[in-house]
């Protein structure tokens, strides 16, 4: 995906925040960019095998959360 595309999908997320992100998970080799030599530059992004390997663990999580959404949203609110 290109930047652009990851800050509509996640629009609550700075533009600052979502590089650092990117910096990050590329240095974690999770994700990889290609950058495409023309004018204007392009940039994209790849989850990389490893980082496709991570896929099941986090449709777990969100399985999981769905399963306890009322409960999740009630501690919430108890917390506010």
């Amino acid at each position: 995906m290109r930047p652009s595309e990851l800050q509509r999908k996640i629009p609550d997320a700075s533009r600052r925040v979502l590089n650092i992100q990117l910096k990050e998970l590329e240095a974690h080799e999770l994700v990889t960019k290609k950058i495409y030599a023309q004018v204007p530059p392009k940039v994209e992004y790849f989850l990389t095998d490893f980082g496709k390997s991570l896929i099941p663990v986090i449709s777990a999580l969100g399985n999981w959360g769905d399963e306890h959404q009322d409960r999740l949203r009630e501690v919430i609110l108890k917390r506010d």
